[in-house]
């Protein structure tokens, strides 16, 4: 059908550096084409992974060229669509791209898109790609379930508290490592939580209640060793290098990428559809903020996810809990 002319904003960076080298653009779209849609987005959420793509710790797609957009995840509303294009107008959706979702709108394939449950709500949505099939990925690599006891380090982060949750749905007893600030969040989800440091083999081991049998290293300090020492079979650790072999591989764009992605992110949305796990969104900021939403990312403080969403209800500004402890204590202690 014919679509609309829609002018688009979007955020891309034309050298790479700190989330301030983001500039917000815009033009008018093109009509989306054949088996694309154009979605109107409602949230997008950010990821560690962008942010070393644009800060040249990571290097892969170096030779993209300029300038290049930023943002992998999405949820949003069906506004066009293309040729042959199946989804029906107004349909909600949840997607992905390997890049260009923190936009607030995008033409994007078919293929790259699942129906958003009703009940999840949008916040929720536009922050489960990367961090929530990352998660689903790496517990199905490790074959978790009934009768693993599973260790999980950073487990209140975006990919741990996904990860930690899912573990336990499948029937595994659940430690997750962490900072004392975040035992009661851990608590609150059934998770046992673990304190870091020294000592820390002998207080899992007090917990485990048996032979620890899996663990994920989100963390990336110590990780192997630690796996090693709890006697955890090499098969059975990922490590953070494993991490980021597993979101890029979420980030190809050709066809075989693209369709295990979406299976994947089907079947995430109906475990939280299921209430299999529950994400929490520990900031949520108006797109044009997004430089400092990443600095939010930066200080490695956020549980769950942090999202940026395109038409906030409100941009009235909350004091979070935990600037109020860091401005109290002068900053929290891994």
């Amino acid at each position: 059908m014919k679509s609309r002319v829609i002018q688009a904003t979007w955020f891309e960076y034309d050298r790479y550096g700190d989330a301030d080298v983001l500039v917000e653009r815009s033009e008018a779209l093109p009509p989306p084409g054949e088996g694309e849609v154009t979605v109107e987005v409602i949230t997008t959420s950010l990821n560690h992974m962008e942010a070393f793509l644009r800060n040249g710790k990571e290097s892969t797609w170096s030779d993209d060229p300029w300038p290049r957009r930023s943002g992998s995840d999405f949820a949003g509303i069906v506004v066009a669509t293309g040729p042959g294009s199946r989804l029906p107008l107004r349909s909600q959706v949840i997607g992905h791209v390997r890049t260009g979702a923190h936009a607030s709108h995008l033409n994007v394939s078919e293929s790259a898109l699942v129906l958003k449950p009703p009940s999840v709500m949008w916040e929720v949505a536009g922050a489960l790609y990367l961090a929530g099939v990352t998660a689903l990925d790496t517990l199905e690599q490790l074959r978790i379930g009934q009768g693993d006891t599973i260790v999980v380090s950073a487990a209140a982060g975006g990919v741990g508290s996904i990860e930690t949750q899912l573990a336990k749905h499948r029937g595994a007893r659940v430690i997750g490592t962490c900072g004392d600030r975040n035992f009661d969040y851990l608590r609150q989800l059934g998770i046992i939580p673990v304190r870091y440091g020294d000592g820390m083999a002998d207080r899992i081991r007090r917990v485990a209640e048996g032979p620890v049998t899996a663990f994920i290293d989100n963390f990336g300090k110590d990780g192997r060793d630690l796996a090693e020492d709890l006697g955890v079979p090499e098969s059975r650790y990922r490590s953070s290098a494993d991490r980021r072999d597993v979101e890029l591989s979420l980030l190809q764009d050709d066809p075989d990428s693209v369709e295990h992605g979406t299976t994947q992110l089907a079947r995430l949305a109906e475990l939280a559809r299921a209430g299999a796990f529950r994400l929490l969104i520990s900031g949520l900021y108006p797109l044009n903020d997004i430089v400092e939403a990443y600095d939010d990312l930066a200080h490695l403080h956020s549980r769950g996810k942090v999202v940026l969403a395109t038409k906030p209800a409100t941009t009235y500004r909350t004091v979070k809990a935990r600037e109020i402890h860091e401005a109290m204590t002068g900053g929290y202690v891994a």
